[in-house]
């Protein structure tokens, strides 16, 4: 019945050889040329059926492919791909927020857009910041800024930020007579926002790169709501009130970034007080802010699940005389379970990022890209004393 429902339609009647019509003899001259014309495209070249790589592309890309056509002419033996020397990021203005030294990710982040051309500005953490200024003068952070070409990153200005605080009503007393923040104004992040724009005018590329939990330390079931808000508020809310501040002073076609952790959704026992909630609200916000900051400013909001790395903040975490820190816990137990048996290193996510604040990942919005060397795959702990293949022996009667 199916077969003479569908011949009621000529079009269909060649499938049924059992319910010809008149039709089908004038259909079949036309189905022969159409198998003709398949047969001699599929003969052609493959690259006929490929999308025209101009069709939706800048002409930065454009620019890249020349270069690596240009490059693949000259040897067949550099099948990397420079990223430094493909992203030119000349003439863009980058604040990453969160840097006060050259062990974490914020200064690789920091490196690697200035090593490809990118103007860095930074803000600080008040309570780090004449120590930072210090070690910046006396060249402690020289051989942690060498570019790929040899020359050594600059940071053009360091900007003084708490950001914890939006406006400067939001400044407590005991803040403001702090001896720590003695000397210092314009550290909240509306007025950051302000001087960057007064200085640069617009920026370009926006990173949070701070985090910070009071009681850190303790479990979820021991944290007090104080500590636990505070983390939220520094660790995540803070990347939020950064985009309120810049989004407006941002040019269309610019990104934010943002550094996450895989706690924010396994259970990493160790990284408590609420930090794992606050990176779990931190990775939601980054999916919202795409879509509101996109449909606004046309910027994009993208967030990094960076693997475990001892910088001198994460080093702090649980430091007991005789037993390893958390972050080295979590450095070897990443080394023996994570797919690639590798070291991390602070670049590998300075690379990552300069991919996604540059024109090369203009369509990205919205994503946790994970730089862990896989450990966020993994379901079972490879190390764990019931991955042990030793049979027992079996025991006599």
């Amino acid at each position: 019945n199916g077969a003479s429902q569908l011949c009621n339609s000529p079009r269909y009647c060649r499938h049924y050889p059992n319910h010809f019509s008149k039709e089908t003899d004038i259909e079949f001259p036309t189905m022969f040329f159409r198998l003709g014309l398949l047969i001699s495209l599929l003969a052609a070249p493959c690259v006929a059926f490929a999308p025209s790589t101009d069709v939706g592309r800048s002409s930065f890309v454009q620019q890249a492919r020349l270069q690596q056509t240009q490059a693949s002419s000259t040897t067949s033996r550099n099948t990397q791909l420079n990223m430094a020397a493909t992203v030119d990021l000349k003439g863009k203005v980058a604040f990453i927020a969160g840097v006060a030294d050259s062990t974490g990710y914020g200064w690789a982040i920091a490196r690697a857009l200035a090593d490809a051309g990118a103007t860095i500005i930074v803000g600080t953490w008040p309570p780090v910041l004449k120590i930072f200024q210090m070690g910046l003068r006396k060249g402690q952070f020289d051989e942690d800024s060498v570019l790929s070409d040899g020359s050594s990153m600059t940071i053009e200005k360091v900007y003084p930020l708490d950001a914890v605080f939006d406006t400067p009503d939001d400044i407590p007393d005991e803040i403001k007579s702090n001896k720590r923040y003695a000397g210092l104004d314009g550290y909240t992040i509306s007025e950051v926002a302000a001087n960057v724009a007064a200085d640069y005018g617009k920026i370009d590329i926006l990173v949070h790169s701070l985090a910070n939990g009071p009681e850190v330390t303790k479990p979820l079931l021991e944290t007090s709501r104080k500590g636990y808000l505070a983390a939220s508020s520094a660790s995540a809310y803070s990347a939020v009130s950064l985009l309120q501040s810049f989004g407006p002073i941002m040019n269309e076609g610019g990104s934010m970034l943002s550094l996450t952790y895989i706690a924010s959704e396994k259970v990493i026992p160790g990284y408590g007080g609420g930090m794992s909630s606050a990176k779990a609200q931190l990775e939601s916000d980054t999916r919202t802010l795409a879509y509101e900051a996109g449909r606004k400013w046309g910027v994009r909001v993208n967030t990094i699940s960076a693997g475990p790395l001892k910088s001198r903040a994460a080093s702090a975490i649980g430091k007991e005389p005789g037993k390893k820190t958390f972050i080295e816990y979590a450095i070897d137990y990443s080394n023996a379970n994570a797919p690639l048996a590798q070291d991390l290193y602070s670049d590998d996510v300075g690379n990552a990022s300069l991919f996604l604040n540059s024109p090369m990942s203009r369509t990205v919005t919205g994503v946790t890209l994970y730089v862990d060397n896989g450990l966020h795959a993994m379901g079972m702990a490879l190390d764990s004393v019931s991955m042990k293949q030793e049979v027992p022996e079996p025991v006599e009667a």
